[in-house]
């Protein structure tokens, strides 16, 4: 069975589900949150704008439970996710120093893609009160559908669906809503590769949406290469 990933909503997982019998949401998040602290990769990439053709080169390091996301284009960026934390924590380095990325502009795009920062924070994983929504299939692969609502008016999602497969315990597609229950960002993984065994993402589609038509506003894909070995 492949096991499909989103780290990112985007990166692997080489947590597995123990079995695929309902769980409760608390636990599905539980798995997705632990599958993103034990990766331990170096993996070369690109964000690439659909419209424009627009590439943003980029290397993305996981060890000892921080995600480290590099941007090698002028100005160079360095956002960096603390997993030792609850909730983790987002910090951007630039040239003065480092510090942590306040939700405030969590909504701000990341390079100009339709990629912001509440996106790499993964702060959706830690909101209380997950509900388990049911089953669903994402590249007929069965998965659980968990939503979890905003605590607080911070950052640009009211409520989040997320798809978490069964056979990994990673999350394979994220839907965030406005205020006004209008899906404003959709993610599904595209493609995979095998890395040690293991079914990992290739390639990530990032929509954004118009909310009163449904149309999409904007669309990026994350690529990711093989792991670089250490």
């Amino acid at each position: 069975m492949k096991r499909f990933i989103l780290p990112l909503l985007l990166l692997t997982s080489l947590a597995r589900a123990e079995d695929a019998q309902p769980k409760t949401a608390e636990e599905i998040l539980r798995i997705v949150r632990l599958s993103y602290a034990l990766q331990n990769h170096k993996m070369n990439g690109q964000l690439r704008d659909d419209a424009t053709g627009r590439v943003e080169p980029l290397i993305l390091t996981m060890e000892d439970k921080v995600m480290r996301f590099l941007f090698t284009n002028e100005p160079k960026e360095i956002v960096h996710l603390d997993l030792n934390t609850e909730p983790a924590t987002l910090y951007q380095v630039r040239p003065g120093g480092s510090s942590e990325v306040p939700a405030s502009q969590h909504g701000n795009k990341v390079r100009g893609m339709e990629f912001n920062y509440e996106d790499l924070s993964l702060g959706f994983l830690y909101w209380p009160r997950p509900q388990l929504m049911g089953e669903g299939r994402v590249s007929a692969q069965k998965c659980w559908i968990v939503r979890v609502t905003n605590p607080n008016r911070d950052g640009p999602y009211y409520v989040v669906d997320l798809w978490v497969h069964q056979g990994s315990g990673g999350a394979a597609k994220m839907e965030a809503y406005d205020r006004n229950s209008k899906v404003i960002k959709r993610y599904i993984v595209t493609k995979v590769q095998k890395v040690e065994g293991a079914t990992t993402l290739k390639e990530l589609r990032i929509e954004t949406l118009n909310p009163f038509n449904g149309d999409v506003k904007g669309r990026t894909y994350m690529i990711l290469e093989d792991p670089v070995k250490k």
